[in-house]
């Protein structure tokens, strides 16, 4: 009984490159550094929030109102009736 040769073509090899490199990206890494990044994160949406209030400069857009008023509007389209009342 003759023992079965295998041979490797280019696509098989392509195969194995990209079986490869997939499992080095899932490889586990470690968190170092990630609460720096965190930090950095918060710290830019703080800022970009106390932007946009400075922007404001102190105008009121009474925006109780606008959210309530759009709850409303969203609830009488839901229920069919009239919030209003």
């Amino acid at each position: 009984m003759q023992a079965k040769r295998f041979t490797t073509t280019s696509a098989d090899l392509a195969r194995r490159a990209c079986v490869e490199l997939e499992l080095r990206c899932r490889a586990p890494r470690g968190d170092r550094g990630q609460g720096t990044v965190e930090y950095v994160a918060l710290i830019l949406l703080v800022g970009a929030i106390m932007t946009a209030v400075v922007a404001a400069g102190g105008k009121s857009f009474n925006i109780g109102d606008t959210i309530g008023d759009k709850l409303k509007t969203m609830i009488e389209t839901v229920g069919g009736g009239d919030a209003k009342k």
